[in-house]
């Protein structure tokens, strides 16, 4: 199988939490054998407005979407059951299954993440690599890439892909707007 790439897919920004220094994100992102993907995020900002949480050990922690952090949600075609993975700039990570929408939640249990961050004085950049668990390795996927970003004076906006109506969703069968064919396909 071929390696699968795509780079530089803009995320928009729901119209209900307009940044205040963010101009665009872009995400990179590679499906490569053995069922590895491996994602970079990219934000255009003054480094300086963005919330980023200082380093920490690479551990499994809940809660990382109330600051800044990049999310990958991953649904098989034709299944209700989805994966959410959240990454933060810390290095902190979680994993987890749902059965159907916002139903069924628990742990999944996975490798812990490669995450590696850069940074300049216009931009942000988050690298991660994950292993889909093995029976999500050779199916078609449908990817949401999704970002909670966390500015100074307490300003927070939502981008991914596509939203749907309403307040923001990532969950929402919407947000998985990327199509992956399953790698004997490629």
């Amino acid at each position: 199988m071929a390696n699968i790439s795509i780079e530089e897919i803009a995320l928009t920004c729901h119209p209900a939490t307009p940044p205040f220094m963010v101009d665009t994100i872009l995400v990179s992102v590679t499906r490569a054998e053995g069922g590895a993907l491996w994602l970079r995020y990219h934000v255009d900002c003054d480094l300086n407005a963005l919330e980023i949480p200082r380093t920490l050990p690479p551990m499994r922690t809940d809660e990382l979407w109330k600051t800044t952090c990049f999310e990958l949600f991953v649904r098989r075609d034709d299944d209700e059951a989805y994966l959410e993975y959240n990454f933060a700039p810390s290095t902190q990570w979680a994993a987890y299954s749902f059965a159907g929408y916002r139903a069924g939640m628990t742990e999944l249990m996975t490798y812990r993440p490669e995450i590696n961050g850069d940074a300049s004085e216009t931009h942000f950049a988050l690298e991660v690599e994950i292993s889909l668990p093995d029976q999500w390795r050779d199916a078609a996927l449908w990817i949401g890439l999704t970002a909670v970003i966390a500015e100074s004076g307490d300003t927070k906006s939502y981008w991914a892909l596509a939203h749907p109506e309403g307040k923001p969703d990532f969950h929402h069968r919407d947000c998985f707007a990327l199509y992956l064919e399953a790698p004997s396909a490629a």
